[in-house]
C-alpha cells in the first residue's frame, strides 16, 4: 500500500526534531525536504516560514506555552505545540481552528488519543486565555532574551559590548527574513542591464542604496534567473561585498584568499582585478574548491586558481612575500548571520568563541609572512563579537610588530561613516545586510 504523503506541518515537525536532536543545520535540511517531497512554491514557502519561524522564536513560544503545561511533554510534543502556537500567533492567513485541528490529527497519528487530548487542551487554553506579557520579566537582559529568543549569555555579552539599545535592535532584526542580494559582475554587465533583465523575467528588484554593484531582490529567487545562469550577476550579501573594497585592489596584483569557500568574495576580488592578475583561493575541502571553480566558470573569470589546503599550512606551498594582498575571512561563530541560520544561536556556548580565536590567530600568523612589504592584509568575519573581532586583531598586532593598522578609506560613501579607522563593524540593522566585521592592516615597508 502506498504511503500517504506527509502534510507540510508533519514535514516541519520532522525538521524541527532533527535540528534539535542532531544539531543539524536547518537551511540544509529544509532545502533537502523541499526537493525530496517536490513541494510547490506555495507549500515550500509555508514550510520555510513555519520551520524557520518556530526555530527563530523558540524561547518566546516556550514562555507563552509554560502557563498551560502542567508536566513536561515528550520532545516531539513540545515541538508540535511550538509549531502550532507559532502559526496561531504570527501567521494571519491560517485560521486558528485549522491549526489546532491539524495539530490534534498529527498527535493522534504520532502518539495516541491521550496526547491528542493534551495538545488540544493546551492550544485551546492558549487561544481562550490569551498570552502572558513580557512585562512580567523585570530584568532587561532576560526580557530581551525571551522577547527576541536569544540565549541570555549572548544578550548579556552583547549588552556589555555594545549597550542595551544596540543589542535589542540587533536581536529584533535577527527575527526578520534576510533580503536576497545580487552582485553585478562588472566584467560582463552593468547594474541597469541586470535590473532590466530581472524585471523582464518577472522578478522585483531595486538598486542597492549602499553599494554601486549590488541589487536587492524584493520578489523571486534570483538564483533561477538568466542573469545568474549567464554569469552577469551572482548571489552575495551586501556586507560581504565590502571586503573587496577594503583590500583596495590594483590591476595585475597577486592576491591570496586564505579561507575562500563558497567563493563569493573570491570572485568579487577577481572581478575587481578586471580579470587580470591572480587570486589564489584556499579552503580545506576539495568539494568546496569545485564549487568555487564552477562559480568562476559561470562568471567567466580566468584569474582564479584553487587549492584544497588548510590555510595554516599555506607557507608550505607559497614562498614568503609572494602576495600583494591577503584576505583572511576567518572561521567564526557566525553570530552575524542568525537570520539565515537561526539554529546557530542555540547551539553555541560562550566557550566556543575563545576556541575559535585560537584558529583565527593561527591562520593570520601563517598568512603574515606571505605578504609583501607594503602589502595589505584584511581580516574579516561574519560575526558580531568584540573578542573575536577587535580582540583577535589586537592580539595579532601585539605579536606581529611588522604590521600596522591601515585606515579603511576606500569604502562606498554610504558605508564610510560606519568605519572607525582600520575597523568596521556592520550590524544587521545598519542597512539590512549580515552582521560583519572587517579590519585592514598593512605590512610595514621598513
Amino acid at each position: 500500500m502506498k504511503q500517504k504523503k506527509k502534510s507540510v506541518r508533519e514535514l516541519a515537525l520532522d525538521l524541527l526534531e532533527s535540528v534539535e536532536k542532531n544539531q543539524s543545520y536547518s537551511n540544509l535540511l529544509l532545502h533537502s525536504a523541499i526537493e525530496k517531497n517536490s513541494l510547490s512554491g506555495r507549500d515550500a514557502g509555508l514550510l520555510t516560514e513555519i520551520t524557520y519561524g518556530t526555530i527563530q522564536r523558540k524561547y518566546t513560544l516556550d514562555f507563552f506555552l509554560a502557563p498551560f503545561i502542567k508536566k513536561k511533554p515528550e520532545p516531539w510534543v513540545q515541538q508540535l505545540l511550538r509549531l502550532s502556537l507559532y502559526q496561531m500567533v504570527y501567521l494571519d492567513k491560517v485560521p486558528e481552528r485549522a491549526v489546532i485541528h491539524e495539530a490534534v490529527e498529527i498527535a493522534k497519528k504520532r502518539g495516541h488519543k491521550g496526547i491528542a487530548g493534551l495538545v488540544n487542551g493546551i492550544l485551546r487554553s492558549a487561544q481562550r486565555n490569551g498570552l502572558r506579557s513580557f512585562s512580567e520579566i523585570k530584568d532587561e537582559a532576560e526580557r530581551i532574551s525571551i522577547e527576541t529568543s536569544h540565549p541570555l549569555w549572548l544578550v548579556q555579552r552583547w549588552m556589555s559590548q555594545f549597550g542595551a539599545e544596540k543589542t535589542r535592535e540587533m536581536c529584533e532584526m535577527n527575527l526578520t527574513a534576510p533580503m536576497q542580494t545580487m552582485r553585478v559582475n562588472e566584467t560582463k554587465a552593468d547594474r541597469e542591464e541586470v535590473l532590466q533583465r530581472l524585471e523582464a523575467e518577472g522578478f522585483e528588484a531595486e538598486p542597492s542604496t549602499v553599494l554601486p554593484e549590488a541589487v536587492r531582490i524584493l520578489k523571486g529567487n534570483a538564483a533561477r534567473s538568466s542573469v545568474f545562469e549567464s554569469g552577469m550577476a551572482t548571489i552575495q550579501d551586501e556586507s560581504s561585498m565590502l571586503v573587496a573594497y577594503a583590500l583596495d585592489i590594483e590591476p595585475e596584483e597577486r592576491i591570496l584568499d586564505a579561507c575562500a569557500a563558497p567563493g563569493g568574495k573570491t570572485t568579487h576580488i577577481a572581478e575587481k582585478l578586471g580579470n587580470s592578475g591572480s587570486v589564489s583561493a584556499l579552503d580545506l575541502h576539495e568539494h568546496k574548491m569545485k564549487l568555487i571553480q564552477q562559480n568562476a566558470e559561470r562568471l567567466g573569470l580566468t584569474n582564479i586558481e584553487t587549492k584544497a589546503l588548510d590555510s595554516r599550512k599555506a607557507g608550505d606551498v607559497f614562498p614568503q612575500e609572494s602576495f600583494d594582498r591577503i584576505l583572511v575571512d576567518a572561521p567564526c561563530s557566525g553570530l552575524g548571520v542568525l537570520r539565515r541560520k537561526p539554529d546557530i544561536k542555540y547551539a553555541k556556548a560562550e566557550g566556543d568563541l575563545s576556541a575559535l580565536q585560537k584558529i583565527q590567530l593561527d591562520i593570520l600568523h601563517a598568512a603574515a609572512p606571505l605578504l609583501k612589504k607594503g602589502g595589505v592584509l584584511v581580516y574579516s568575519t561574519c560575526t558580531v563579537d568584540k573578542e573575536e573581532n577587535e580582540g583577535t586583531v589586537n592580539q595579532f598586532l601585539a605579536t606581529h610588530t611588522d604590521f600596522e593598522p591601515a585606515a579603511l578609506t576606500n569604502l562606498p560613501p554610504a558605508i564610510q561613516p560606519l568605519a572607525d579607522q582600520h575597523l568596521l563593524q556592520v550590524f544587521p540593522q545598519d542597512f539590512g545586510g549580515d552582521g560583519f566585521f572587517i579590519s585592514k592592516l598593512r605590512k610595514k615597508v621598513q
